[in-house]
């Protein structure tokens, strides 16, 4: 990041201590599945991820999945565990992570956990407030709402009918927009209403690592990795799961922009150079998140995780 400085020395954390999680959290491409696979193996223990998109098994190039080989080279959680037809949300993950890491636990006495989705990570570490169940028609209508009126008209909605939680909302990101709207439509009451954020404590012990580059080498390595998600096929991924694409697996960067360049909203270079860019926005938006959790021990990716 600008302005940010970096430790020489690499991460020290009690190792091996029992029954705790190791959590590698940070942006997209900073390099969290190798250093988390070098952890794992040095302490032999399974790794569960914590990315909300790669547990989708019909979804591979485009959300940067490990390889067969670092699969191989570790075992791996909600990694291809889940259909892009189920549903799956940060509570839903905080019961299975927690059953899996339970178990793991008392099998290995540590575990580690990777990914870049920072609400699932808050949900397994702090627990998450219980939301009401919303009817599928509801969600389903309202995402096919915002399909055709684009984020702009879901802007609107929120303003309109839930103040409260635009005044606070990540006002760019449809995801949580969409999340909200489907709340307020559903009950009447603003998803604000439903957040009295109260800390679990959880059983086990837990190590929060960041992973940091500076920010224009970080661009770089984003910018190269979807030239390299090209090169290997997401185009041809990208239409044969354009029939889908109003799931709410879909509602995804590098998936997205194909979805525009099918229906013919822009040419396939524009539509590549915007994937890099809100591929960036992403990764802002991830160190804004963990950055403000102050557990969390910042370094560079290459450098070890080592034990005293």
């Amino acid at each position: 990041m600008n302005g940010c400085t970096f430790s020489v020395k690499p991460t020290l954390i009690n190792m091996p201590t029992p029954h705790t999680v190791y959590v590698i959290a940070g942006p997209t491409a900073v390099g969290k599945t190798a250093a988390a696979i070098r952890l794992a193996q040095r302490l032999q223990v399974p790794i569960v991820s914590a990315d909300s998109r790669q547990c989708y098994t019909e979804l591979g190039i485009g959300v940067a999945k490990p390889s067969a080989e670092e699969l191989q080279a570790v075992p791996h959680y909600f990694i291809n565990s889940h259909s892009i037809h189920e549903e799956m949300n940060a509570g839903l993950y905080e019961q299975y992570a927690l059953n899996v890491v339970t178990t793991l636990l008392q099998q290995f006495g540590s575990v580690v956990m990777v990914g870049g989705t920072g609400l699932y990570v808050k949900a397994f570490c702090d627990g998450i407030d219980a939301m009401p169940a919303i009817d599928t028609a509801i969600r389903e209508q309202l995402l096919q709402q915002y399909q055709l009126e684009g984020l702009p008209w879901l802007q609107q909605q929120i303003q309109q009918l839930d103040p409260a939680f635009w005044a606070v909302a990540e006002q760019q990101n449809p995801q949580r927009l969409l999340r909200a709207l489907e709340v307020v439509t559903a009950t009447g009451q603003s998803i604000t209403e439903f957040r009295v954020q109260q800390k679990q404590i959880r059983p086990f012990a837990i190590q929060k690592i960041g992973l940091e580059l500076p920010r224009t080498q970080l661009y770089e390595r984003i910018n190269q990795r979807v030239v390299n998600m090209v090169a290997s096929g997401l185009v041809a991924e990208a239409e044969q799961l354009y029939t889908y694409k109003h799931l709410n697996a879909l509602q995804t960067v590098g998936y997205k922009e194909l979805f525009d360049y099918f229906d013919g909203h822009c040419n396939l270079p524009q539509a590549i150079e915007q994937i890099q860019i809100n591929t960036r926005h992403y990764a802002k938006r991830q160190m804004t998140w963990f950055k403000k959790d102050p557990a969390f021990v910042w370094q560079l990716p290459e450098q070890e995780i080592v034990g005293e």
